[in-house]
């Protein structure tokens, strides 16, 4: 799905931390349903939630949650932070000299176009909004349209709302609460495009021992179904992206 820091290529190269033995802190961005988000209570919730306690519990870890804007998620990491990014990231292999992935615990996902409904949106010539730093926003700056970038994925939405954008590009599973829940105000638009890998959590690159846990234990949720239970309570329209 999203995201790659630039910024971050620097700080790669100004530390060495490795994540504590006792506790795992997972970054993760709060503000991307249903990937991830604060819910009422002000507690990170989401598929990823989901997903990373159940890791931390076959893993033997102890895990806490740190939310952590966007922009500088990748650069955090790197400066420790936190130990792990589990925030709706794509395997890039830009990312990938960066930082390190484990395997996949979300398939690989089609981007979408969403416009107001029946407005003439041109997606390939016109402006179209991402987020900052997101694999979609790389999309666009070299498909022909013209880019406008916003901090967060909110952002994106409102532009579209009051025009200050034709069209935007995100991952399809966050675009369709929006489409379903504008009493027809918004739609998607165009054709999905396929644009990254799967999504894994990110490590530092020195962290072998804490991505070899990580790794064993998607394995596990992968084949005792714990995993797929998990993509259809946050994903249920979804069997595409079931293991």
């Amino acid at each position: 799905m999203k995201k790659f820091v630039a910024a971050a290529v620097f700080a790669a190269f100004t530390t060495t931390t490795a994540f504590a033995a006792d506790v795992v802190r997972m970054g993760t961005e709060g503000a991307y349903p249903p990937y991830n988000f604060v819910n009422d209570a002000g507690e990170i919730d989401g598929f990823e939630r989901n997903v990373g306690d159940r890791l931390c519990e076959l893993a033997e870890l102890k895990c806490e949650w740190v939310k952590n804007d966007w922009d500088s998620i990748i650069p955090n990491l790197v400066s420790g932070n936190y130990d792990t990014i589990i925030a709706g990231m794509s395997i890039t292999a830009e990312r990938d000299e960066v930082i390190d992935f484990t395997s996949q615990y979300f398939p690989p996902d089609p981007s979408s176009y969403m416009a107001l409904s029946g407005a003439s949106a041109d997606v390939t010539k016109g402006v179209v909004a991402a987020q900052t730093g997101t694999i979609q926003a790389a999309y666009i700056a070299e498909s022909g349209a013209t880019l406008v970038e916003f901090k967060t994925p909110d952002e994106t939405i409102a532009a579209v709302r009051s025009g200050e954008a034709d069209a935007v590009l995100a991952d399809d599973a966050f675009l369709a609460k929006f489409v379903e829940e504008s009493g027809g105000e918004l739609a998607f638009v165009g054709d999905k495009v396929m644009i990254g890998g799967g999504i894994g959590i990110g490590v530092r690159e020195s962290d072998t021992e804490l991505k070899e846990k990580l790794n064993a234990a998607i394995a596990t949720m992968k084949t005792d179904g714990s995993l797929n239970e998990m993509l259809k309570k946050w994903f249920p329209d979804r069997p595409d992206v079931l293991y």
